[in-house]
C-alpha cells in the first residue's frame, strides 16, 4: 500500500546530509515551509545551498537557516526585501554565496530541471553583467543567453491539502515555486494543513502529482 505520510518533520527530513542542494518553496510568507525549516534547524545540516524566491525576512523562513550559519550559497532572485538584514550582514562578511536569478529565470530554470531538459534560452539578462560566462546567441532578431537547468537534492514544500499518495492541492499563492520545485527535486518533502482520505481530492483540483512527492507531514497532526 503507497502511503507517504511521515510520522513527524524530524522523521521526513532526517537524512538531509551536509552539502545539500534544497529548493524551498514561498514567496514573502505565502507558502513557505515554516515547520519543516524547524525540522531542518533541529537536524542540524550545514554547508547548504538553497534555491529561494528571496533571502529571508528579519528571522523568518529561510533567513532561519542563514542566521543559524547553516547555508553556504543563496540562489535567489531578490536578496535585498523587507528585513533582510541576516543575509545582507553575512554577504558583506562574506560567509554566504550569491547568485541572483531573474524571477522568471529561476521559474524556468526549475521547471527544466523537473523535465529533463539541459536549460533554456532566455533574453533577460543579455547584454548584461548576467551574461558573463554564458552562451548568447541572437535568435532571429532578439539576442538570448543559455540558462542552465536547475535541480535540488530535495525540496521543501508546503501545501493544503494532501492525500497519502502525496497529490497536492495549494492555497491561492502558496502555489508560487511549489510544482516546479517539486518537480525538480530528487526528493520532495511537503508539509500540509491536512491530509484528506484518498479518492477526496477532485483530480481536476491536484496541481501536483504523487508521482513527484515522496514524503508528506500533516500539520493537523504536527501541532496537537
Amino acid at each position: 500500500m503507497i502511503n507517504k505520510i511521515c510520522d513527524s518533520a524530524i522523521d521526513a527530513v532526517h537524512d538531509i546530509p551536509d552539502g545539500a542542494t534544497i529548493l524551498v518553496g514561498g514567496f514573502s510568507g505565502a507558502g513557505v515551509p515554516d515547520v519543516l525549516i524547524s525540522a531542518l534547524l533541529e537536524r542540524g545540516a550545514k554547508d547548504l545551498t538553497l534555491v529561494h524566491n528571496n533571502a529571508g525576512n528579519a528571522l523568518l523562513g529561510v533567513a532561519r537557516l542563514l542566521a543559524a550559519g547553516r547555508v553556504r550559497k543563496m540562489i535567489c532572485s531578490f536578496p535585498r526585501s523587507w528585513e533582510s538584514h541576516v543575509f545582507e550582514g553575512l554577504y558583506r562578511e562574506g560567509k554566504v554565496e550569491l547568485e541572483c536569478v531573474p524571477q522568471g529565470t529561476l521559474a524556468e530554470r526549475l521547471r527544466a530541471g523537473g523535465s529533463g531538459l539541459g536549460g533554456i534560452f532566455t533574453p533577460a539578462g543579455y547584454g548584461t553583467d548576467l551574461a558573463r560566462g554564458k552562451e548568447s546567441r541572437l535568435i532571429g532578431e532578439r539576442g538570448y543567453i543559455f540558462e542552465h537547468a536547475l535541480t535540488g537534492d530535495f525540496s521543501l514544500i508546503k501545501a493544503r491539502h494532501a492525500d497519502r499518495w502525496g497529490n497536492l492541492q495549494y492555497r491561492m499563492t502558496a502555489r508560487n515555486f511549489g510544482p516546479v520545485m517539486c518537480m525538480a527535486a530528487k526528493t520532495t518533502i511537503v508539509e500540509v494543513d491536512d491530509v484528506v482520505p484518498l479518492g477526496m481530492l477532485d483530480p481536476e483540483t491536484i496541481v501536483t502529482s504523487g508521482v513527484f512527492v515522496q514524503r508528506v507531514i500533516n500539520l493537523k497532526k504536527e501541532t496537537k
